[in-house]
């Protein structure tokens, strides 16, 4: 059970590292990162809620990364590496192709790579002493994932991106003497990669320090499945569901819900669940371990998958012919807390909560998920959501990365075809206005609305997307489940927050008495 201690009244903001502002195409560890912690301090918040941290895979989704384990390149600060004096002030120039206001991923890539690998061989030509055992320290420190993951990417840049599963046999199954090969042969690529872990991990570590000293806890995100395009799978093939080919027997997903008809079909092969438990949950034990070098609290994504989860067969199309089937529940936590000691977990457990479910979050005393946009559906079981339903040990969001911004929820009321359900969008419009006690005309203060109901709530801790804060509409929405394109790109314009911003924000926590009384209590 998690002491109720860990979880002061307390907010916070919900914002990716991608989506912060900056002039190399995508937000990352820099300057842009350290003063929004200043602005979360001035605005009298406890805590940053961050996406999944990993380099992306398919779709550039944070839940789809190349390795959990590792920390995604992108978000390296060009600036902090001149400051070292790895990059010149020309390096700093941004790049044509690279647009302020959305990610450009391919564009990013290419643009940061070239200066990365510029780094890279400053550090290998002038680095010290001191640099040099300060790398051969992080390596030794990460060695159960770092050697494979390197391995892992380099290879997959030397076969142009293509899956694993397809690559030559020999490496598909890792024989020992094609990776020993593989590992002479990608020698330089790999250094490359080692490099860019320890850097991100020097940057990070930076953060943090910045965080600690303001006051501010991170929250992380933690997926529960790993993508099959992964260095977790390719490395440890005999902990999930595959056939002789690599390719997943069954994978994963949801029944038909309220984000799509046909249910959302992820894809990503499912656990062995009873080799992992005869193991001792080794290898999740070491990735909670490391998200929890990361962050100060994990958000355990899906977590009704721990309970039961959506099995569908492998080549299914949709999924919506799945069926549920029993997960690893408390076997799994018990182990983690006996190995870790207490831990901030919390449970995203939004979909059908079962009696199971409920009893199995509730067994440790992880606090639950309540999202205000839900609340105003007027279906059976939409007040669970509405804050008089509360109990304190909970996290309120007014919305979630998979939602649409507050105002841009609002507006489709208004604009919805028939097709589209514009009666029900116009019920949810009305049932809010209702509820947050404004009249028709107050359309422009909504989200100040729904914020201050989230702040005022019994939940413990409050978590507002920024864009929520800012009124932003739905250019600013960061995901559309179920859809392929135009996803994880949103980025906050230049000067998004301000000193007039933290005051209001400051007020109204201090009003509801979310104000940090202290250091963040130890776990």
């Amino acid at each position: 059970m998690q002491d109720q201690q860990l979880w002061p009244r307390s907010s916070g903001i919900l914002l990716h590292l991608s989506s912060l502002p900056g002039g190399h195409g995508i937000g990352d560890l820099g300057p842009a990162a350290h003063a929004f912690v200043d602005f979360l301090a001035a605005a009298g918040q406890r805590w940053w809620q961050l996406l999944p941290i990993s380099p992306v895979g398919k779709g550039n989704s944070p839940y789809m990364p190349l390795s959990v384990f590792a920390g995604s390149p992108l978000f390296i600060s060009l600036e902090r590496l001149a400051a070292e004096g790895l990059l010149g002030a020309k390096d700093l120039k941004p790049g044509t192709a690279l647009t302020p206001l959305r990610v450009r991923y391919p564009a990013v890539v290419r643009f940061k790579r070239g200066r990365l690998f510029r780094a890279f061989t400053a550090f290998e030509r002038d680095g010290g002493a001191a640099a040099r055992a300060s790398l051969a320290a992080f390596c030794e420190a990460q060695g159960a994932w770092l050697p494979e993951y390197a391995l892992y990417a380099s290879l997959r840049r030397r076969c142009g991106g293509r899956p694993w599963t397809t690559w030559d046999p020999a490496a598909r199954r890792r024989r020992p003497a094609a990776l020993r090969r593989l590992r002479r042969d990608l020698g330089a690529e790999i250094s490359f990669r080692i490099f860019l872990q320890y850097t991100f991990h020097r940057q990070w570590e930076e953060l943090r320090r910045r965080c600690a000293c303001r006051g501010i806890g991170l929250i992380g995100d933690l997926p529960i499945y790993v993508a099959l395009e992964s260095a977790d799978v390719w490395a440890n093939q005999e902990l999930f569901l595959l056939d002789a080919s690599g390719l997943p027997t069954h994978v994963a997903g949801v029944p038909p819900d309220y984000f799509s008809s046909t249910g959302q079909l992820w894809g990503n092969p499912l656990y062995r669940w009873e080799v992992l438990r005869e193991r001792g949950y080794d290898w999740w034990l070491a990735r909670f371990r490391r998200a929890f070098a990361h962050v100060d609290a994990v958000r355990l994504d899906h977590f009704i998958g721990f309970c039961r989860y959506w099995e569908v067969p492998g080549r299914a199309r949709t999924a919506r012919h799945g069926r549920w089937v029993e997960g690893p529940g408390a076997r799994l936590f018990e182990a983690a807390l006996a190995a870790l000691g207490p831990r901030r977990f919390i449970a995203e457990d939004l979909g059908i909560i079962t009696k199971e479910v409920a009893a199995l979050r509730d067994r440790f005393g992880f606090p639950g998920l309540r999202v205000l946009q839900f609340g105003f559906g007027g279906e059976a079981g939409s007040a669970y959501h509405l804050p008089h339903s509360y109990p304190r040990r909970c996290v309120v969001y007014t919305g979630t990365h998979d939602n649409d911004t507050i105002a841009g929820w609002f507006a489709r009321a208004e604009s919805a075809s028939p097709r589209q359900g514009r009666r029900q969008r116009q019920r949810e419009r009305a049932l809010a206005l209702r509820y947050l006690g404004l009249p028709e005309t107050a359309r422009r203060d909504l989200h100040w609305a729904m914020v201050s109901v989230a702040m005022m709530s019994v939940a413990d801790v409050a978590i507002v997307p920024m864009p929520d804060l800012l009124g932003l509409g739905s250019e600013a929405r960061m995901n559309v489940p179920a859809t392929a394109r135009g996803n994880w790109e949103w980025r906050l314009p230049q000067g998004a927050w301000s000193a007039e911003l933290a005051a209001r924000l400051r007020l109204l926590t201090e009003t509801y008495g979310r104000l940090p009384g202290g250091d963040l209590p130890p776990p």
